[in-house]
């Protein structure tokens, strides 16, 4: 993986990387996390597991650009629809949902962060933005990445159209192309 901090002015700063996804199996994929002490929680392994939780055959390179919710435009936070829509005027996309495993396997040094408040975002979290797999609130939306305690985690989220991302919110996207 290769990354690249980028500030374009006072207002818009955002980290670039590029980081190799599947090539593997999904089996070999879970192996990976468990032999590399990836933590899962409920909702992650959830999505790993499930029917629709694809992973390519061929291995790939991808572009991936990690900003604020406040970067994007947004100073006093906005729903997920809008951060999608903003950040495709932008020229960013959504992920795959298979990034989310394989960025958590490439991205070890990620800050560590304990705090959380119920119903937000966990201070520190990188959330992968991707389509989700059902349109049932009950069902995880997607990924996020945390460190905790010394640990790396890769978590399942959940989320309904109303919910409002806190402008220090931090997503993955990817670039166009």
């Amino acid at each position: 993986m290769t990354e690249n901090r980028v500030r374009t002015n006072t207002d818009f700063s955002f980290v670039k990387r590029t980081v190799e996804v599947g090539g593997m199996t999904k089996q070999e994929l879970i192996q990976q996390l468990n032999a590399s002490a990836i933590r899962l929680n409920e909702f992650g392994d959830k999505l790993l597991h499930d029917e629709k939780f694809l992973i390519s055959e061929t291995k790939y390179c991808i572009e991936t650009v990690e900003v604020t919710v406040h970067s994007l435009g947004f100073h006093k936070g906005a729903n997920t629809a809008e951060l999608y829509k903003r950040a495709n005027e932008i020229g960013l996309r959504l992920c795959s949902m298979e990034l989310g495993p394989f960025l958590r396997l490439a991205y070890t040094d990620q800050a560590e962060h304990t705090s959380h408040v119920q119903n937000q975002a966990p201070s520190g979290a990188v959330t992968i933005a991707s389509a989700p797999l059902y349109k049932n609130d009950d069902f995880p939306k997607g990924f996020y990445l945390r460190r905790m305690d010394g640990e790396l985690w890769l978590r399942g989220y959940t989320a309904d159209v109303l919910h409002v991302w806190n402008p220090q919110d931090v997503f993955i996207f990817c670039v166009k192309g």
